[in-house]
């Protein structure tokens, strides 16, 4: 019973050393996990088109879940960025349908620089293609950017 004033102190101490270096290495765990989500989700290659006077770089953020989603960037220096990407932007994959996005997240019509991200409904069953098609930007008749899930 004498040694319990010496024992007590110590069991505190490395009971809150356990704490604290044990929710450390929890946290950095936690971190890489969400870093390897974010660089499967990241894997995609940009695609560039400089076309008219009008750079315009897609790369595909999600393709899986229930929705897919693209941030796409538009560049110039000449003219106007007007076009409205719910009705010139079409995705389709290896069966040839295309499909309408159903939200642009982003920058409205206007200006000489334009971001945001493009989302469509998954295309399900995954294709081992996918091509996105932008018509009438920067006076070129259709831009095409596609992407080969194989090759990822």
């Amino acid at each position: 019973m004498k040694y319990i004033g010496y024992i007590l102190p110590v069991l505190i101490i490395a009971l809150f050393a356990y704490l604290f270096f044990g929710m450390e290495q929890g946290t950095e765990n936690v971190d890489q996990s969400a870093n390897t989500s974010r660089l499967k989700e990241t894997a995609w290659e940009m695609k560039t088109d400089n076309q008219g006077g009008v750079t315009v770089k897609v790369t595909p953020l999600q393709l899986s879940g229930t929705e897919w989603k693209f941030d796409i960037a538009f560049d110039t220096h000449s003219g106007s960025l007007d076009q409205d990407l719910m009705l010139i932007a079409t995705l389709s994959g290896d069966e040839g349908v295309a499909y309408k996005p159903v939200a642009w997240e982003g920058a409205g019509p206007g200006g000489h620089h334009r971001e945001g991200v493009l989302v469509f409904d998954a295309v399900n069953p995954m294709p081992s293609s996918v091509e996105l098609k932008m018509k009438d930007i920067g006076g070129v008749s259709e831009r095409s950017f596609e992407w080969n899930s194989a090759q990822r």
